[in-house]
């Protein structure tokens, strides 16, 4: 792939840098020689594009861009080292913008959250067992930062056996590993799943999943290669409701321009050289990679799903007007509720921000703790939140005729007819509605809000074992028996004015 130096790229400048790959896309069973312009791909790409727009947007010049350490050019944010707790909170702002433009994933964010966590583990292993992996790492930011590219996080394994750890598998091929090391670097075999944005990337940076042993050492990887890059290929994951893009109509499809994207990447015996290798072997690091890059992308979903709530209880308070009871007091209580929820999602990442600090690597990390809680409130609020939009909707969600029904010559006016709601509204637009909050809430748009929030940056009980191994309980105990009575602590004298 050749890529053209641009600090800033704009939106339409990304789109025709995809057109210059040579990657290998499947997607119902049939490879696709154009993925750029396919019907099913190409909202994910609109939605990516809009990172890119409001970067050259002067209204968002604050949080969309960023001044690089390395280079002192002004540069995307999604490609920023952060450099303090302005950075960490500046990033979930943006990303809550990015929800609210685009309705669904954008995709950025986990390319984002890997170079980042590499920033900070690849420099303490050249600390603690002399490598020398960071020096590399700065270099291909660099590159990364100089042509504005997009970069897919790739840490998920398909795991087979889960009683089983990596080495122990039937299957060796079940987590990503090194087969072969050579002179010039080394090649690697296995699968990643679920890779949010993956086709509409220009690299993918792969990541070990999981706590690794000895035994394990082959599997403990960390490299980046071109995501057109010989060996790879991709299959496209299904999304419920995605052939009605191929239907040619506009408001069934209810998020009319926007869409996300997860794909499964196979690495066929793929070549890495040294200079784009940043783990091999270092089993002992495979894990606080995994928890680094897992509490940046736990604090990545306090902006992005409050922004796409935004957008649901906007939806959501529209159809009450269309419906004509946007003024009963159980509707308003609905829609507070809501707002409430959302809002809880969004302090989070805003708190784990404001409290994160400096690494020896001088990258700001996030508070690991305060990370794992809002992670673990996006599993459950946005279930609230879709219910509640669903209850306000109505059935009509779910049972409303298609939009080739509405627009036929013979039954047509029909429709039109008896699924009008208050008399000033159009029949459409109430339709159009219905179709977005059915988008964000079961269809198309569900993987970028609702099911993601469950298990995107790992399942809930992942979040729960690190809640469980960062609150320090022993402490908490201690208050309690000082206030009791039972265990007594010295205070500072305090002066008591009278």
């Amino acid at each position: 792939m050749v890529v053209v130096k641009i600090t800033i790229k704009t939106g339409e400048q990304y789109i025709e840098s995809l057109r210059k790959r040579r990657i290998k896309v499947y997607l119902f069973g049939e490879q696709v020689k154009n993925p750029v312009d396919h019907p099913v791909i190409r909202p994910s790409i609109n939605s990516l594009a809009a990172t890119y727009e409001v970067a050259n947007d002067p209204r968002y010049q604050d949080i969309a861009t960023a001044t690089s350490h390395l280079t002192g050019e002004k540069i995307n944010r999604f490609t920023h080292i952060h450099q303090s707790t302005e950075d960490l909170i500046k990033k979930v702002k943006l990303q809550r913008l990015l929800g609210q433009k685009t309705g669904t994933c954008f995709q950025r964010c986990v390319g984002f959250d890997s170079l980042n966590a590499l920033s900070i583990v690849t420099f303490e292993m050249d600390q603690k067992l002399g490598t020398e992996y960071y020096p590399k790492l700065v270099e291909y930011l660099k590159y990364v930062q100089e042509n504005d590219l997009v970069c897919c996080g790739a840490m998920t394994d398909p795991k087979g056996d889960r009683n089983l750890r990596p080495s122990q598998q039937a299957d060796p091929d079940m987590y990503l590993r090194i087969v072969e090391r050579r002179d010039d670097g080394i090649v690697v075999r296995g699968s990643k799943v679920h890779q949010t944005g993956a086709v509409n990337s220009h690299e993918v940076i792969v990541m070990p999943t999981r706590t690794m042993r000895e035994d394990d050492k082959d599997y403990a990887v960390s490299f980046a290669v071109p995501s057109d890059n010989e060996g790879l290929i991709y299959i496209y994951g299904r999304q419920s409701c995605d052939l009605r893009k191929l239907e040619g109509v506009k408001y069934d499809m209810g998020n009319v321009n926007y869409g996300g994207q997860e794909a499964m990447i196979i690495f066929d015996d793929v070549f890495v050289p040294w200079e784009r290798v940043f783990m091999c072997g270092e089993h002992e690091f495979a894990f606080p990679l995994v928890d680094t890059f897992s509490a940046y992308h736990r604090q990545s979903y306090g902006g992005c799903k409050s922004g796409v709530g935004d957008v649901l209880i906007g939806a959501a308070a529209t159809i009450a007007e269309y419906n004509g009871v946007e003024k009963a007091s159980s509707i308003r209580d609905k829609l507070v509720e809501m707002n409430h929820l959302n809002e809880t999602i969004y302090s989070c990442g805003i708190a784990c921000s404001a409290a994160g600090n400096k690494t020896p690597s001088g990258t700001y990390m996030v508070d690991i703790l305060l990370a794992n809680i809002c992670k673990q409130n996006v599993t459950r609020f946005p279930y609230e939140i879709v219910r509640l939009a669903e209850d306000i909707a109505g059935g009509l969600l779910v049972t409303a005729p298609s939009e080739k029904d509405f627009k036929s010559p013979e039954i047509g006016k029909y429709v039109d007819k008896y699924l009008k709601g208050v008399n000033e509204v159009p029949t459409e637009n109430r339709l159009r509605m219905l179709r977005l909050i059915e988008n964000i809430s079961m269809g198309l748009g569900s993987v970028g809000y609702r099911t993601e929030s469950m298990h995107g940056a790992g399942s809930p009980q992942s979040q729960r074992i690190m809640i469980q191994r960062l609150v320090n309980e022993e402490h908490k105990k201690k208050l309690a028996k000082t206030i009791a009575g039972i265990e007594k602590e010295e205070l500072p004298k305090i002066k008591i004015q009278k």
